[in-house]
């Protein structure tokens, strides 16, 4: 299969058309005409010691042969002109070169021309026809026959053809390398993005379930709880009934800080203190009805914001966990910071539940099956997106232990 033609623009399509020597070859075109013409002159008139009609041709014809050479920069790249002037030009030289063989040597040029600008095959034909001009020149002025007048010049022909060709095919293949690397970069960074986009939504899904949606939760838990009570203790229900509207108001204002920056409420007017965020989400469970507390062990200094979202979040997440299915009568929620890790502890005395991997990737199906979130698998990934590990310990009857640590170092991030 032939490999494709080389284009610099229409009308330019030879297998040279990408190397810029036009006006390289113009000026040694040009030079050879006027060695030629005056290797004529020496020869022809002056030896003869008079000028006759020939001299007068070959002069005429030399001066309009570099008259149409000259005029090759003001010939348009575009559609069959580059075409017709080489036309003209070859069948100019060639007369000329069949009246005065002189003019042999001014074919170099011409055939890097023809190169440039013909495809391949007709430009092979055109250098062929060239050749064979030249050789029945020299032999028209042979003494004798001369073979290597006759295997000169194909040699030359056939090795330069031969020569080009193959440097216009590895061109040709290093281009094809090329458009095969753009393209393929071009398709991994649609597959990242896309990858990017994927992960942003999981994200994304992450943090409205355990922001909102664990509010939402809360608030259904103290409305039925409410209505349940109404009647046999109204003062307890209406006390529900005002940590649900106070949850509301809480989930609202999640729901615009997600829409702004994914940035936890609690974070707000802590002065990057995560210590007093926990605790604030801690006091917030409690108020709700979970026996909870708090507690605390070292100074955690200046936790970057993506850490200290993914522990508020994780302990919002998990706390809502625990009251809506441990049933556990005591949770311990610790902090405790180290010079080479930052670790968040929830300890319950539950029910507990199956632990194993198995077990958390069913549960997280069933999840998903009823269009709620992936739960403890869900803080999972999240703490590993920030190089985090997760560990849980529970069992049936046994009450759940889940720590999360974070390396101190951004590089260990």
């Amino acid at each position: 299969m032939t490999s494709p033609v080389p284009t610099d623009q229409d009308g330019v399509r030879g297998i040279l058309a990408p190397v810029r020597f036009g006006p390289a070859l113009q000026v040694v075109l040009i030079a050879l005409i006027v060695v030629s013409a005056v290797r004529y002159v020496l020869r022809h008139v002056i030896g003869e010691a008079e000028q006759g009609p020939s001299g007068a041709i070959v002069l005429t014809g030399a001066v309009l042969l570099a008259v149409v050479a000259l005029l090759q920069r003001f010939v348009p790249r575009r559609g069959a002109w580059p075409a017709a002037w080489t036309l003209v030009v070859c069948v100019l030289w060639a007369v000329l070169t069949l009246i005065a063989p002189s003019f042999a040597w001014c074919a170099v040029p011409l055939a890097f021309a023809v190169l440039q600008i013909l495809p391949f095959w007709p430009a092979t034909a055109v250098v062929g026809g060239m050749t064979a001009v030249v050789i029945v020149a020299e032999l028209r002025i042979a003494a004798i026959f001369d073979p290597t007048i006759v295997a000169g010049p194909i040699g030359i022909a056939f090795a330069t053809i031969v020569a080009y060709r193959a440097l216009d095919r590895e061109a040709t293949a290093r281009q094809q390398l090329l458009d095969e690397l753009t393209s393929t970069q071009a398709d991994l960074s649609a597959a990242q993005h896309r990858a990017g986009a994927l992960t942003e939504r999981a994200r994304l899904s992450r943090e409205i379930h355990d922001s909102v949606g664990q509010d939402l939760s809360s608030i259904n838990l103290l409305l039925q709880a409410a209505e349940q009570g109404w009647e046999r203790r109204p003062g307890a229900a209406r006390d529900q009934v005002r940590a649900a509207a106070d949850t509301a108001r809480s989930a609202l204002d999640e729901v615009r800080r997600v829409v702004r920056d994914l940035a936890p409420t609690e974070l707000d007017g802590t002065a990057g203190s995560l210590r007093v965020a926990v605790e604030r989400v801690v006091t917030d469970a409690a108020q709700r009805g979970l026996a909870v507390e708090f507690r605390s062990h070292g100074e955690a200094g200046d936790v970057p914001l993506p850490v200290a979202s993914a522990i508020i979040r994780t302990v919002r997440g998990a706390l809502a966990n625990v009251a809506e299915h441990a049933r556990a009568t005591r949770t311990v929620v610790s902090l405790t910071a180290q010079p080479d890790e930052l670790r968040l502890d929830i300890r319950d005395d539950g029910v507990g539940f199956d632990a194993r991997p198995a077990a958390l990737r069913a549960r997280a199906q069933q999840r998903r099956s009823a269009g709620r979130g992936r739960g403890i698998l869900g803080i999972a990934e999240r703490i590993a997106a920030l190089g985090g590990t997760v560990t849980i310990e529970s069992a049936p009857g046994e009450g759940t232990t889940l720590s999360a640590v974070f390396p101190a170092s951004e590089g260990e991030r």
